[in-house]
């Protein structure tokens, strides 16, 4: 695929989205496993699904609804994307960028991403949040590979400050009034979705990584290219350690303490997204 069929591809997405609602947009959220449910939060809800958009990829995971939700979130106009796509299901990383530049070309101002993640970090507890400081691309991917156009973004964009500085301290500012006490690690990036053997556990924590994940890097590259500030969010479901006391995960298990991360993600967000426009 090339960069201006992938420019053509945004602009066909935008103009299906646009046939069915003219909502502003100003924060866009892309939520994560088992985290769908923040966008039950959105007020007056306008749903786009993904299978509608045309040249649009559509969600397979678990616990992801595959579709747009436009409304009132929190004070801000806002964009969810309940379900993002993943390199495991399938989908170029290409492809997974493609959403980010629709987000994008919506007006948003912002990108809030969320996912779930194993703990690396041996003091991080299933059920916590991780503010994401920074991550690891150890997917083997990038959805830049290929030619660039210039109108979608820079052929060597700058991620030096990939998660956007300002939104992080905006939301350490407002954690404490949530009742949440956040992580702050760095976040890695594996293809999945096998997960991560006892040995690659260790490996990656000796690389100073403190969560580990199969999605949120080809987004946040996609958002640095474009020109979109970052905020991530990671809700731990499992340790991941890799120590001889590491037990098997189950989907089970990582859906149920994703639940409890989202609503401590969505106690942060009522009080952020006011504080952002």
């Amino acid at each position: 695929m090339s960069q201006q069929s992938q420019l053509a591809r945004l602009d066909a997405a935008l103009a299906s989205i646009r046939a069915r609602t003219d909502r502003p947009v100003d924060t866009a959220l892309i939520l994560g496993t088992g985290l769908g449910g923040l966008a039950a939060e959105v007020a007056d809800p306008v749903h786009v699904p993904y299978t509608e958009i045309d040249g649009f990829p559509h969600s397979t995971a678990p616990g992801h609804a595959g579709r747009f939700v436009f409304g009132r979130l929190h004070g801000t106009d806002a964009v969810v994307m309940q379900g993002r796509f993943h390199l495991y299901e399938g989908w170029p990383a290409r492809d997974i960028a493609l959403a980010v530049y629709v987000l994008k070309g919506l007006g948003a101002k912002r990108l809030i991403v969320t996912n779930a993640a194993g703990g690396l970090n041996p003091y991080f507890d299933a059920g916590e949040v991780m503010l994401i400081d920074d991550h690891m691309n150890f997917t083997g991917h990038n959805p830049l590979t290929g030619a660039n156009d210039e109108a979608i973004g820079p052929r060597f964009p700058d991620l030096l400050h990939a998660y956007d500085p300002a939104l992080r301290e905006a939301t350490l500012a407002v954690a404490d009034k949530a009742g949440v006490a956040l992580r702050r690690g760095i976040y890695m990036g594996i293809a999945g979705p096998s997960l991560e053997t006892a040995a690659e556990r260790r490996y990656f924590a000796s690389t100073g990584a403190d969560a580990v994940g199969m999605s949120t890097v080809m987004e946040v590259i996609a958002a640095a290219h474009c020109g979109l500030p970052v905020l991530g969010l990671s809700g731990i479901t499992n340790k991941a350690t890799g120590g001889p006391d590491q037990k098997p995960d189950t989907i089970e298990d990582v859906l149920a303490h994703a639940e409890i991360c989202g609503g401590r993600i969505a106690a942060v967000l009522k009080q952020l997204l006011p504080t952002l426009d």
